[in-house]
C-alpha cells in the first residue's frame, strides 16, 4: 500500500441556516451564500469522499478500504466497520441558528435505522460575539412536560444555553438535546451516521414556504431528561504534547499545537489518524512523502504508518484515532 498523507475533495452541503464562512475563512470553493457544511472524510451514502492527491487521486474512501481494509483503518476496526469507514468529518458554519435536535444511540438506530448512533463532539473555531450552543436541559424534566411545552411552542424556556469562543470544545453523548447557534465555525467528529431527531426549528421556512419536517415521535424515546450531563471538555495545551480533548468508545481527539517539529510514533496504534487543521498549517510527512496541510484541511493517515512528522512554525491540530 502507498503509505502518504491522504487528502479528500471537501463535500459541501447547502443548509437554510448556513453561510460563507467556510469559504471566506476556511478556503472552501463555492459560489452559494448558504454553505452550513464542508464533509470532510466520509462515508455515508451519496456522500462517499473522493481522493485530490498522489497515488489514490480520483478513487473513492470506498474503493481505497476494500482495496487495503486493515492497513488503511486498522485491524479492530476492519473487523469491527469492515468497508465502512467509521467516523465523519465536517467543517460547519452556523450562519443561523441550527434546529435543535437529538441522535439516538447505537441500539436504537440499529432497530429503527439499522444504523449507527450519532456520537458526537465539537471543537470551536471562531465565534461571534454573543454567539451559544443548546446543551441539554436546565433542570430534568418529565417527557410530559416536555411534549406540552412542545406544543406551546416553549420548549426553549427549559433549554440550557452555553456561551463558546473559540478554542472550546464540546462532548455530545448521543440522547443529549442540542444545538448550534448562529455565528460559529467549529470542527464536528463523529459516528458515522446521518441520523438526526429535529424537535424544533424556530418555524423556519423554506423559500417555497414549507417548514422542515420535526421528528417528535421519533425523539421522544432517544432523548435524555436530566440536568446533569456533561458536556464541555477542559483539555490542556502543552506545545508539542498529544492533549487529550475527548476520549470514547468510538474516537479519541488530542489537541496538537506544534512549534518547529513534533514526531509522533504510531507503530503500536492499530488505526488510521487524521489531523484537522485548525489554525496556521503544517507540512505533514510519512517517510518521504510530505503533504501540506492548511488551516481548515484535513488529512488520512493510512493505520500501517509508524511514524509521522509535522513540521510547522505554529499550528494547531486535532488529531483524531479509534
Amino acid at each position: 500500500m502507498h503509505n502518504y498523507p491522504i487528502k479528500f475533495y471537501p463535500i459541501l452541503k447547502e443548509k437554510i441556516w448556513g453561510g460563507t464562512k467556510l469559504m471566506t475563512q476556511l478556503h472552501k470553493k463555492s459560489t452559494s451564500k448558504n454553505v452550513g457544511e464542508s464533509w470532510e472524510i466520509s462515508s455515508v451514502e451519496g456522500s462517499i469522499s473522493v481522493v485530490s492527491n498522489g497515488k489514490f487521486a480520483g478513487k473513492t474512501l470506498q474503493e481505497i478500504i476494500e482495496t487495503y481494509k486493515d492497513k488503511l483503518v486498522g485491524k479492530n476496526n476492519y473487523a469491527n466497520f469492515g468497508n465502512n469507514f467509521p467516523l465523519l468529518i465536517k467543517f460547519i458554519d452556523a450562519e443561523q441558528d441550527l434546529s435543535v435536535q437529538v441522535h439516538p444511540d447505537d441500539e436504537l438506530a440499529k432497530k429503527r435505522h439499522n444504523s449507527f448512533g450519532k456520537t458526537e463532539m465539537w471543537y470551536i473555531m471562531q465565534a461571534d460575539k454573543g454567539s451559544k450552543l443548546i446543551l441539554g436541559f436546565k433542570h430534568t424534566i418529565m417527557p410530559k412536560k416536555y411534549l406540552d411545552l412542545l406544543e406551546e411552542k416553549k420548549i426553549m424556556s427549559v433549554l440550557k444555553e452555553v456561551p463558546v469562543k473559540k478554542g472550546d470544545a464540546f462532548f455530545i453523548e448521543t440522547g443529549t438535546v442540542h444545538a448550534i447557534g448562529a455565528g460559529i465555525v467549529l470542527a464536528e467528529i463523529q459516528q458515522t451516521s446521518d441520523i438526526t431527531y429535529r424537535i424544533f426549528d424556530f418555524d423556519r421556512v423554506d423559500e417555497q414556504g414549507n417548514e422542515r419536517e420535526l421528528h417528535t415521535d421519533l425523539a421522544i424515546e432517544a432523548i435524555n431528561f436530566s440536568d446533569k450531563i456533561v458536556t464541555r471538555h477542559k483539555y490542556s495545551t502543552f506545545i508539542n504534547a498529544l492533549n487529550t480533548v475527548v476520549k470514547c468508545e468510538y474516537f479519541t481527539t488530542n489537541f496538537i499545537h506544534v512549534v518547529g517539529q513534533k514526531e509522533l510514533d504510531y507503530s503500536k496504534t492499530d488505526s488510521f489518524v487524521i489531523f484537522m487543521c485548525i489554525q496556521g498549517n503544517a507540512t505533514i510527512s510519512i517517510d518521504e512523502y510530505s503533504e501540506n496541510l492548511n488551516f481548515g484541511e484535513t488529512v488520512l493517515i493510512p493505520a500501517i504508518a509508524d511514524k509521522v512528522v509535522i513540521a510547522s512554525k505554529n499550528c494547531k491540530l486535532l488529531e483524531v484515532t479509534i
